[in-house]
């Protein structure tokens, strides 16, 4: 039975810390997976990723079942899975009012030419992910 609390070990956590993307994976209606790369904060308990409208949220609303796997070492030995269930939150504030989201990723906004407040117009839909399992 999958745990309450995810507690991810010393290595995970400096990959929470530092990597820039997580591969967010959902599954369709037909039982498509489709795993894409979306930035994301670590609060310590959950992930926080702003989406746009498209394939991953339909997924997310027909089942809110998600894996999120992080980068592995440069041998490809290490590997950080999530397992965890994902909430569309409403009424959350927008991404450039997320202070540390905002200054994780507010090179990588301005690389695209990109103000935080267009940034976060774009990328409106808040997204919570909860993991109920961590295998490292």
């Amino acid at each position: 039975m999958p745990n309450a609390e995810v507690q991810p070990d010393k290595r995970t956590l400096q990959h929470l810390e530092k990597d820039m993307v997580v591969w967010l994976t959902t599954v369709g209606p037909g039982g498509q997976p489709h795993a894409v790369p979306v930035w994301f904060w670590w609060d310590g308990k959950q992930f926080l990723i702003y989406s746009i409208p498209g394939q991953k949220i339909r997924d997310i609303e027909a089942n809110p079942n998600v894996e999120l796997h992080l980068n592995t070492d440069r041998g490809g030995d290490r590997v950080h899975r999530f397992e965890g269930r994902v909430e569309i939150l409403k009424d959350h504030p927008p991404a450039y009012r997320m202070s540390k989201y905002l200054a994780k990723y507010r090179d990588r906004i301005r690389s695209y030419g990109w103000t935080p407040k267009v940034f976060s117009e774009r990328y409106h839909i808040a997204l919570r992910v909860k993991p109920t399992r961590i295998r490292s």
